[in-house]
């Protein structure tokens, strides 16, 4: 019996690609799953004289390819609508990658002023120091001032789809507009959207970059990073990034993140319900001091999220804060029973994390209520809604005396 091989992979539905796409049925054992082929090293043809020892098609050495890596990449190019996937160990592996490999000494970058904290230190610092990189932080929700920032040696923007952890939403198909008639590349960190929820591939992006650690994983038990797009630009990441400077995810992982991914059209639909309900009972309590999702009315970028998400849903991150200092943030985390405290996101598992109101060196631009209040960042996992709620209140009561609400 065979699979759909790589032609046919457009044809399916996303919930037949997310149980089938890239999975081999083994011809050694019959098993129906490609089995974990922990492997360094592949056999050799007879001549190898004539191989390219960089290739990374065929299986030869698993810091340039590998039997599960091959099959997690032809999934991912396929889930997205990319034509080519590389796989690495983490997200920021990733996302380095697409740095690395697309820019040089004297070129200069657009970048969110609200990012991945790992994104801010490359352009703030690494870059810069190191190979005259430059970066000009910029508010991806005012499309005038990416405009204004672009300069005749900028090569490449770089945005997040939602902003980390601020919920801002930025304006895709624009940016595509902008980064065209600029000639220079557009990369978009994905990890908060992963399809089928939106694929900025399908509205011009040139590169998009998931951390696998989060959704499309699922399950908090391996770590990952995906960057996806057409057949040459993914071909430039593998050759240099990939191949001579490693980063190489494990054939374990790889195979773990394969198996958590079969489920994500379901997760996904869970976790989006549960947070717009979540989040809803947070606007209402008075405890609360305020909560930024896409999905409320009151966020700034509603009306963008409903047109560019075009009803699938608003994502199930959102930050808020309860009335207080510092330490009542804390007292409200560890009253929580059911939601977890714990880094990460995108996890079965709802998780939460307390993070301070100011951004790293001041690039990192957060709204005067995160400045204020700090912020509590909350990843909605599969629970039961009524659930959270209901530790989200008790945690609420036991923090704010019910004698005494605010």
């Amino acid at each position: 019996m065979s699979r759909p091989d790589k032609h046919q992979l457009s044809t399916l539905s996303f919930h037949t690609l997310s149980v089938h796409g890239g999975n081999e049925i083994d011809k050694t054992s019959g098993a129906i799953r490609t089995p974990i082929v922990m492997a360094n090293s592949y056999l050799l043809p007879e001549d190898p004289s004539t191989m390219d020892w960089s290739d990374t098609e065929t299986p030869s050495y698993t810091r340039n390819s590998g039997h599960n890596q091959i099959g997690l990449q032809r999934k991912l190019a396929a889930l997205e609508g990319g034509e080519d996937a590389a796989v690495f160990a983490t997200g920021v592996a990733a996302l380095h990658a697409v740095f690395f490999t697309f820019l040089k000494t004297g070129d200069h970058v657009v970048v969110g002023d609200v990012t991945y904290e790992a994104v801010w230190r490359l352009f703030a610092e690494l870059l810069p120091q190191r190979y005259q990189i430059e970066a000009t932080f910029v508010d991806m929700g005012d499309m005038d001032a990416v405009r204004a920032a672009i300069r005749p040696n900028t090569k490449l923007i770089h945005t997040e789809t939602i902003a980390n952890p601020t919920t801002k939403v930025a304006d895709i198909a624009t940016l595509v507009s902008i980064a065209k008639e600029a000639g220079a590349l557009l990369t978009v960190d994905s990890t908060f959207t992963p399809p089928p929820f939106f694929r900025p591939l399908a509205l011009g992006a040139d590169l998009v970059i998931h951390s696998l650690t989060k959704y499309i994983n699922g399950h908090g038990d391996a770590m990952g990073g995906v960057v996806i797009g057409s057949k040459e630009l993914v071909h430039h990441v593998k050759a240099d990034a990939l191949v001579d400077v490693g980063g190489t995810i494990s054939p374990f992982n790889a195979w773990l993140i394969m198996r958590g991914s079969v489920t994500l059209p379901l997760r996904l639909k869970q976790q989006f319900s549960s947070a717009e309900t979540v989040a809803q009972y947070l606007a209402t309590d008075k405890r609360v001091a305020y909560v930024t999702y896409p999905g409320l009315e009151s966020h700034d970028q509603h009306e963008l999220a409903q047109k560019q998400f075009a009803g699938q849903g608003y994502g199930a991150m959102m930050a808020f804060a309860v009335e207080g200092d510092p330490d009542t943030q804390n007292r409200f985390v560890a009253n929580l029973k059911v939601i977890t405290s714990a880094v990460s996101l995108g996890h079965d598992e709802s998780l939460i994390v307390h993070v301070g109101g100011g951004g790293r060196g001041g690039s990192n631009k957060y709204p005067p209520n995160f400045q204020k209040y700090g912020h509590l960042r909350l990843s909605i996992g599969l629970e039961d809604p009524r659930d959270l709620i209901a530790d989200i209140n008790n945690a609420l009561d036991a923090t704010f005396e019910k004698s005494n609400p605010i």
